[in-house]
């Protein structure tokens, strides 16, 4: 057997147990979770043998429209520039996001695979080795996974009973070394918004927020975009998956101070938006109805559900600014509700990945009329 054979063998051998891979890895891996996404239609017909055409998938909160007819016909007439690399800094979407915003484009940037290239960028900059970030939970778990694998030590604050942010808890967390504030809001999963007023306050305390707005669009109250404009240290996160109905194209936009775009450009990957999801994003801004017809859906379905979960269910709904709500089904356990209705072909999200929430939660999209009655009727049988 020559050297290198033997070099194999010794790489397949330590790869059987790990340790060639646990002596060479990034240190701060090791104690990074894994993000639980919710289960695709694809997973739930292999594990229930379940007809895909009778599932209706609740669990991810995408637009249940999809994207308008001008984003298929855009990518459809410009298919053939699949072949070519980008723009890299996405320089026409940049152009199209500033007129949406309001904002100079210099305060705009896009990146994929969505907001999380942006949380990503964010971590990269402000939060180092040893470095602290203050996390609200319950909320989206990205904000601390992408803050792990960097060495920073995710801070998780809880809510108040109402899962509104708790100020005083959040003042008490901050150290010397805390560099980022994450705030969703509306909250993913719980959906209430954070005010004005609060999120000033936040801005006051000496770090970065970094405000996520993925679900503003289906707020009941204004966007806190403007206060890009009033402080240095506010970075807002938007997106183009819930909303414009483009989940699968990955794409996600900030807004900053400029000196906070040029420097998150310099630490995202180049081309990150690839040419086609940058010719279906300019399209999908074009198309004003299919946007407002996507939250109208959002908010006529919400109230339905809300307003029938309370009358006709024993279970409890909470309010929601977003394109989903949760439900408390105790005494049932989450894991009880969720299995019961992906037997009736409804696929919703466990919440219970998600810290500080407990075990008895889930999370329903909203969907079409026709998808939320069949979920009122679903759980109506849940008792």
């Amino acid at each position: 057997m020559n050297p290198s054979q033997n070099k194999d063998e010794n790489i397949k051998s330590e790869n059987t147990n790990s340790e060639f891979f646990q002596k060479r890895m990034n240190k701060f891996i090791a104690s990074v979770p894994e993000y639980v996404p919710g289960k695709s239609t694809a997973q739930i017909v292999s594990e229930y043998g379940l007809d895909p055409k009778k599932i209706i998938k609740l669990n991810s909160n995408e637009n249940p429209l999809g994207p308008s007819k001008k984003v298929q016909k855009s990518i459809q007439k410009n298919a053939k520039a699949a072949s070519l690399y980008p723009i890299a800094d996405a320089s026409d979407l940049r152009t199209e996001l500033s007129k949406h915003t309001g904002l100079p484009k210099e305060k705009i940037m896009a990146a994929g695979p969505g907001m999380d290239s942006i949380i990503d960028g964010m971590n990269k900059l402000f939060a180092g080795p040893g470095d602290e970030v203050i996390v609200p939970v319950p909320t989206f778990t990205y904000y601390g996974i992408s803050a792990s694998a960097g060495g920073a030590n995710p801070i998780y604050v809880g809510r108040k009973s109402d899962y509104s942010i708790d100020l005083d808890k959040i003042k008490e967390a901050i150290t010397p070394k805390t560099k980022i504030i994450y705030v969703c809001t509306p909250n993913n999963p719980t959906g209430n918004i954070v005010t004005a007023a609060d999120v000033e306050e936040l801005a006051q305390l000496g770090c970065i927020l970094f405000l996520d707005e993925a679900y503003v669009e289906f707020s009941d109250f204004p966007s806190l975009l403007p206060l890009v404009e009033k402080y240095e240290n506010i970075v807002v996160g938007r997106t183009f998956s819930k909303a414009f109905g483009l989940a699968g194209m990955r794409i996600g936009y900030a807004a900053a101070p400029a000196w906070i775009i040029q420097k998150l450009l310099s630490v995202i990957p180049p081309f990150s938006v690839s040419t086609i999801s940058e010719i279906a994003a300019i399209a999908a801004l074009s198309d004003s109805k299919h946007l407002q017809k996507s939250i109208k859906t959002a908010k006529e379905g919400r109230q339905f559900l809300q307003e029938e979960i309370a009358s006709k269910t024993p279970y409890k709904s909470y309010p929601s600014n977003g394109n989903f709500i949760i439900v408390d089904v105790s005494p049932k356990n989450s894991k009880e509700a969720v299995d019961f209705l992906l037997k009736k072909g409804i696929i919703v999200r466990s919440c219970d990945s998600f810290d500080n929430i407990g075990k008895n939660t889930i999370r329903i999209t909203i969907g079409t009329r026709k998808m939320n009655q069949k979920v009122i009727d679903a759980l109506k049988q849940f008792q």
